[in-house]
């Protein structure tokens, strides 16, 4: 009998199944719960009497919050139950969701926007993370490709169901019908048995003392990202009162703060890392969230595999959801179609090809680990050496006919990446670190990645038009996958030495 971590049988391969399509099919909610907003603009624009700076503001929101809330649901993950952090996520997105509904000004709407991104956060690192553990041998990217699988084929249902549901019966049900599933989906999460970890019953006052949460820590260790989020927030407010809501200044000048925020806070974090006592990142015991964030911190410095890693992620986020996130405005100018037409035609093949893709990627992965531990990061490189090129062309092709087909060959092996590149950072980095250092890739690729892309196109737009805008989008995708490549020279040493590690 296999005994696994929390002495006890592992549980079966039945088991392990069910728990891989319970978290998959969360992640798909979640992802139609963070897009369903980009099919319900123009209804909500005119019943809220709102200006395009607000909508781009509701579709920040998430996105945002999402990336530096990451981080601590990683840090939690790692300390406490995988299992609780994700059952509170998807229940606080399910209800903000909801909410989302009820609103009769832009304030709330935004507020629960954030809150939404709050519980995306808590799922995704934490989810991953019982992945990993789950499948720990070699298909573990084919199951990391399966988790993934949401985040294009949830991607593109939340534009078209909301869009289908929104024309039935308006925006506000279409927000409480795809909020609702994820109560369930919580209560059924919140059974899940760990594969590693012996369940505890989580006391509040203790876990935040544990996990060091302090008001005075967080702004000691933080002061810059949040300066850079308040100088950014009332340059933004500015910029808008100036210059209206045909400028996506405020965007670009929050983001340029955050931005410098972030890296500066790196930088601080880096100088400390770098001070503390060698061999520190892989031993003695995790005293709290800090010392937790700074062994993250430490594991990603040392091992290069995770720098070529959450360089190329960010351009790879900058590139493709700069894609997703603008797809829609560039068919419907370019190629003259209307936008139901559109968001129904990015739907139906997206869904399928997206699916497709990302479940290719993760078996491409595990197929290529028989003959190289490489494998997972060469198949990253691979799809998007082979689809950033027919996405450069897409975006020159104005013929519907031709423009479908091509869409398909460049999706298709743009979402190879998603498994492979999830299951490298687990391969490289200790289990009991995992989901902070999960957490802490979301946060980097998000921040350096789409909430730049999203202003920068926007201006280009404004000054070049939207068909020159856009190519900086699959470029930068193109140089992702490159950079990743770069692992492929490291990738096997820094798996021997996590294996070398001793157990936790």
């Amino acid at each position: 009998m296999v005994v696994s971590a929390i002495d006890g049988p592992r549980p079966s391969r039945g088991y392990v199944l069910y728990a891989l399509a319970l978290l998959a099919s969360i992640n798909l909610l979640s992802y139609i719960n963070r897009n369903v907003i980009f099919a319900l603009f123009e209804p909500i624009k005119h019943d809220l009497h709102l200006r395009d700076a607000h909508l781009g503001w509701l579709g920040s929101a998430y996105v945002l919050v999402f990336s530096l809330a990451a981080l601590p649901f990683g840090i939690a993950s790692d300390l406490r139950s995988r299992r609780a952090v994700i059952a509170w996520g998807v229940s606080v997105w399910s209800v903000f969701t909801v909410l989302c509904g009820l609103v009769q000004s832009f304030w709330p709407l935004f507020v629960c926007r954030a809150a939404v991104g709050v519980g995306g956060a808590a799922f995704g690192a934490a989810s991953a993370s019982l992945v990993a553990d789950f499948f720990p041998g070699k298909n573990r990217a084919a199951a990391m490709g399966v988790l993934a699988a949401g985040i294009a084929v949830g991607g593109v249902l939340g534009i078209w169901v909301g869009g289908a549901i929104e024309s039935a019966y308006g925006w506000r049900a279409a927000f409480a019908l795809v909020g609702l599933p994820g109560i369930p989906a919580a209560m059924l999460v919140a059974r899940l048995k760990d594969p590693s970890r012996q369940p505890a019953r989580v006391q509040l006052r203790k876990s935040l003392h544990e996990v060091g949460m302090g008001v005075s820590t967080v702004a000691r260790h933080c002061a810059p990202l949040l300066l850079g989020l308040l100088v950014g927030s009332i340059a933004a407010f500015l910029l808008d009162q100036r210059y209206g809501a045909s400028s996506a200044l405020d965007t670009a000048a929050f983001g340029a703060a955050a931005g410098l925020g972030v890296a500066f806070n790196i930088r601080r974090w880096v100088r400390l890392v770098r001070a503390a006592p060698a061999g520190w990142p892989a031993s003695g015991p995790m005293s709290g969230a800090l010392d937790d964030l700074m062994r993250a911190g430490a594991t990603v410095l040392a091992t290069p595999t995770l720098v070529y890693i959450f360089i190329g992620g960010a351009l790879i986020s900058f590139g493709l959801n700069g894609i997703v996130g603008w797809a829609p405005t560039f068919m419907s100018r370019e190629l003259g179609l209307r936008v139901g037409t559109v968001t129904a035609l990015l739907g139906k093949w997206g869904l399928v090809v997206g699916t497709l893709g990302t479940l290719t990627g993760g078996l491409v992965a595990d197929g290529l680990s028989r003959y190289t531990r490489r494998a997972r990061v060469l198949t990253v490189s691979m799809g998007f050496i082979l689809g950033a090129p027919l996405a450069i062309w897409l975006l020159t092709i104005r013929d519907l006919h031709q423009f479908v087909p091509v869409f398909c060959a460049a999706f298709f092996f743009l979402t190879w990446y998603s498994g492979p590149i999830a299951a490298v950072i687990f391969d490289v980095v200790p289990s009991k670190i995992g989901a902070t250092v999960a957490g802490a890739y979301l946060m980097f690729i998000h921040l350096a990645g789409d909430t730049i892309a999203f202003p920068l196109v926007g201006i280009l737009s404004d000054r070049f038009g939207i068909h020159r805008a856009v190519m900086v989008l699959p470029l930068a995708a193109l140089l992702g996958g490159l950079v990743v490549l770069g692992a492929a020279r490291t990738v096997t040493r820094d798996m021997a030495r996590t294996e070398a590690l001793p157990a936790a």
